[in-house]
């Protein structure tokens, strides 16, 4: 899974309809019948009809009663047991897979994870002490207490049934994975457990009717990236195990229903109380560490690099590095930052890109209202958080009732009727009857912008608003998902004042609820073909050049020049409402690989490459050795929002 780091002001809680509990199956079996008289039956939790036949006598009839069982609900034969699991986990030697692929990271415990969060994350409240560290001797021990022994002279542990302890192993064909993959079938060999290696195409694993989401694996592995707001109700919730009898829904690969984790996430995810959320991210992490159905195998490792003589420069792993670009500056006094890129930005509407291409040219060439450093939000042209704490936002009790647009369980905003399932103003899931009402929380918030100047010179105002609102709600706009405009049943905006005042529809608590929610666009701006802006259809923006390639900014620069498959050139903003821009120009350059671009820092043709130029391969060593023996270069090393893990699928079809 390519790693980005995804910016974005609105965490999206995608909260999938309720699954079929998950329990084991009765199998087939012959049982004996005095039939007398005519019956049908239906046989509880399966499709098959019995029709038992009129006879001229009682007699005893012998019949097999075959019972159906749904994909993914009998409990894996090896992988069921918590003991197997643990003994997994012990068996791995995390340190030695990191060093696999990592070689130049001098202290790889600086990458290990315990639970499904960085140790960096506000809501990690570890260590988690259940998570195994490598211990080969403990899971062979617990291998032995399972029933998995290794007889003399075998290499794989075999049950009383003869049964070879072997399990299929699924990721995919990338030479990182393949890499410490294969130091992890040699851990498990080395504890007699046979792993069956399956390197799978990328369009496979991640596909969306193959793969994972048909939870196709054993034993699998792939990455998370993580956010600024965890969310994780998708992943472990109970009803968000993928099943035929739910489409597939949800993203809880592993089968895992645990119900303290299920409860604690899903009210971790329906309160706006940070204090609140660490403590139920809390308990899952706990009981995610108890029962060991995923091994969180380590963060990612990302890297940058910079010329000696550039200062400024803030790695982070939840934000770009360039969103302080205004504050770098080259210590030899030149007035030129040249910045190497292996991908070119597909466009400078952020609305319609993910690329970090794009937002690492964006940030400072558009603007940024807020940023996101160490896994946190920072008010930037957002004048103060909107929180409940600040007076800015209220979370009133309200009395729903039918016909109302209320926000449901499963994360849609939907007119509330019978049937409709929705979080009561105590958090508690209830299926509204059709009559009377019901009490749910809604969210009334009010956002401000501080003073700013387009670099054209025109002042913003609230017009600008009004068109972010316009654009970015517009379903012809290009955006990947309206859960938010959907959300809003009320907008306002002041009268000449830099604010506008959103009411949720009851039932959306959405943790980021304080960040500004919309873009900012010139409403002043006339095209070249004489339009105004704000006149201009939704579908059409994508193609204009004001827009798409060198849009006005409010931020510390602005594009001056894009020349396609070359460079992008930005000058500093004369109307930057932020403070001093240090260095007044940038030159982005696109080459054609990482070996490219570092040859070109290590040679000064470029001061900088950010994380996805630089990547985590061997040309990271080659910075390193420069760094070393002439001191013309500068590196950090860190671990990033990405982690590596390998789930455990505990039911089989």
């Amino acid at each position: 899974m390519k790693k980005f780091k995804l910016f974005s002001l609105v965490a999206v809680l995608v909260i999938a309809s309720l699954v079929l509990a998950a329990c084991p199956q009765p199998a087939p079996q012959t049982v004996e019948k005095v039939v007398t008289q005519v019956v049908e039956k239906v046989v509880e939790q399966t499709v098959v009809t019995e029709v038992e036949k009129v006879v001229e006598q009682t007699v005893v009839v012998k019949e097999e009663v075959q019972v159906n069982v749904e994909d993914y609900t009998t409990p894996h034969p090896i992988l069921s047991d918590p003991k197997v699991r643990q003994a997994i986990a012990y068996c791995t030697d995390r340190a030695a897979l990191i060093a696999s692929v990592y070689p130049y990271v001098e202290d790889p415990d600086s990458l290990l994870m315990d639970s499904p969060w960085p140790k960096s994350h506000w809501v990690y409240s570890g260590p988690y002490t259940d998570m195994p560290l490598y211990d080969p001797e403990a899971g062979k021990a617990l291998l032995d207490e399972a029933g998995w022994t290794l007889a003399d002279g075998a290499a794989v542990r075999a049950n009383d049934k003869g049964e070879a302890l072997a399990l299929k192993f699924t990721t995919t064909t990338a030479q990182f994975r393949q890499t410490w993959s294969a130091v992890f079938v040699q851990n498990m060999a080395a504890c007699g457990i046979q792993i069956l290696p399956n390197f799978t195409p990328g369009s496979w694993w991640f596909g969306d009717t193959t793969g994972l989401a048909r939870r196709d694996f054993e034993l699998g592995a792939f990455a998370w990236v993580g956010q600024t707001e965890p969310a994780g109700r998708t992943l472990y919730a109970c009803n968000q195990i993928p099943l035929p009898s739910n489409n597939w829904e949800g993203q809880n690969y592993m089968g895992w229903c645990n119900q303290t984790a299920s409860d604690a996430v899903v009210k971790a995810t329906n309160t706006l109380l940070r204090d609140d959320r660490v403590a139920a991210y809390d308990i899952v992490q706990k009981e995610f560490a108890k029962d060991v159905v995923s091994i969180p195998v380590f963060n990612r490792a990302e890297a940058e690099a910079w010329s000696a003589n550039l200062e400024g420069i803030i790695p982070d792993a939840t934000e770009y590095a360039t969103t302080n670009l205004h504050e770098w500056a080259l210590t030899d006094g030149g007035d030129t930052i040249v910045i190497g890129m292996t991908q070119e930005p597909d466009s400078m509407l952020a609305l319609v890109s993910s690329m970090a291409a794009q937002r690492l040219v964006d940030r400072p060439a558009k603007g940024v209202i807020v940023s996101q450093y160490s896994y946190d939000f920072q008010p930037v042209l957002q004048d103060g958080l909107s929180t409940i704490e600040s007076g800015l936002a209220t979370n009133d009790t309200v009395e729903a009732k039918a016909g109302d647009k209320v926000y449901n369980t499963a994360g849609d905003t939907v007119e509330l009727a019978a049937g409709v399932s929705v979080f009561d103003a105590d958090g508690n899931v209830v299926e509204y009857t059709g009559d009377g009402t019901v009490p749910m929380k809604q969210l009334k918030v009010t956002y401000k912008l501080q003073d700013y100047t387009w670099s054209d010179g025109q002042a913003g105002s609230v017009e600008d608003i009004k068109l972010g609102h316009q654009f970015d709600c517009d379903r012809e706009s290009g955006a990947t998902t309206f859960i938010l405009c959907d959300a809003i049943v009320d907008v306002t905006f002041a009268d000449g004042a830099l604010e506008t005042t959103v009411t949720y529809a009851p039932g959306y608590q959405d943790p980021t609820y304080h960040l500004f929610p919309f873009s900012i666009y010139p409403s002043h701006q006339v095209l070249a073909d004489g339009r105004n802006l704000k006149d201009v259809p939704a579908a059409e923006w994508q193609t204009l050049p004001e827009i798409a390639e060198t849009p006005l900014s409010f931020g510390a620069y602005y594009v001056t020049e894009w020349i396609k498959g070359q460079s992008l050139t930005l000058a500093a903003n004369p109307y930057y409402w932020g403070g001093e821009v240090k260095t007044p120009n940038v030159i982005y350059v696109f080459v054609a690989d990482t070996n490219q671009a570092v040859a070109q820092l290590l040679n000064g043709d470029v001061d900088y490459l950010d994380d996805s130029t630089l990547g985590a391969g061997a040309e990271v060593q080659t910075v390193i050795d420069a760094a070393k023996a002439t001191g013309a270069v500068k590196y950090d090393i860190s671990a990033s929002s990405t982690w590596e893990h390998i789930d455990m699928n505990l039911y089989t079809k």
